[in-house]
């Protein structure tokens, strides 16, 4: 027990929501994202999940709030845009094991979507990352097929991240540069 140096006694405060401690890899994408934009690198951007609003309260028009909606089909990824005249698409998943990443954290329709972002010349990719190892990786999408095409496993260890992934380093204004990578994949395409 803690007490202060008054006399009172410390108090916990139990309504702390602790429920997305370390998981934190959107925002920092978010944060990467707005430094390009702004510094005019790039233009990449979160996709909107698709909903169908059903009620709506309007008290004002300011202070309207929607109060039931549904998803509406499955979204394709996360994120993209376009970086030096190339399309980007890319999915960003973050996991708590220090082992692996389960495959049923992508949905087929994920999939599928990267699939085809590949097949018309755009650059598909996964950001993944190790929450509880504080690393995160770069999988261009057609490493990641090759994997999930010649497998049965039903998740992809740890070790294959670190062979066929590219670490991206925290950094403190691109929290998350992975177009330094992308600039990396560009120069071994024009080779």
């Amino acid at each position: 027990m803690i007490n202060y140096p008054n006399g009172k006694k410390f108090q916990s405060d139990k309504s702390i929501n602790y429920a997305r401690r370390g998981m934190s890899l959107e925002e920092d994408l978010n944060d990467t994202n707005k430094y390009y934009l702004e510094n005019d690198i790039a233009a990449i951007y979160k996709k909107p999940t698709p909903i169908t609003v059903v009620n709506v309260e309007y008290k004002s028009r300011s202070t309207a709030k929607i109060t039931e909606a549904y998803f509406q089909v499955p979204s394709t990824t996360d994120y993209n845009g376009i970086y030096k005249g190339k399309y980007l698409d890319f999915e960003a998943k973050e996991t708590k094991s220090k082992t692996s990443l389960v495959l049923s954290i992508f949905h087929p329709h994920q999939l599928t979507h990267l699939r085809r972002v590949e097949r018309y010349g755009g650059i598909g990719f996964v950001i993944i990352r190790f929450s509880e190892l504080d690393q995160t990786f770069l999988v261009y999408a057609s490493k990641l097929f090759s994997y999930i095409d010649n497998t049965a496993k039903k998740s992809i260890p740890y070790k294959w991240f670190l062979e066929n992934g590219t670490m991206i380093p925290y950094r403190y204004q691109k929290k998350v540069d992975y177009l330094n990578e992308i600039d990396k994949y560009l120069l071994e395409e024009k080779q």
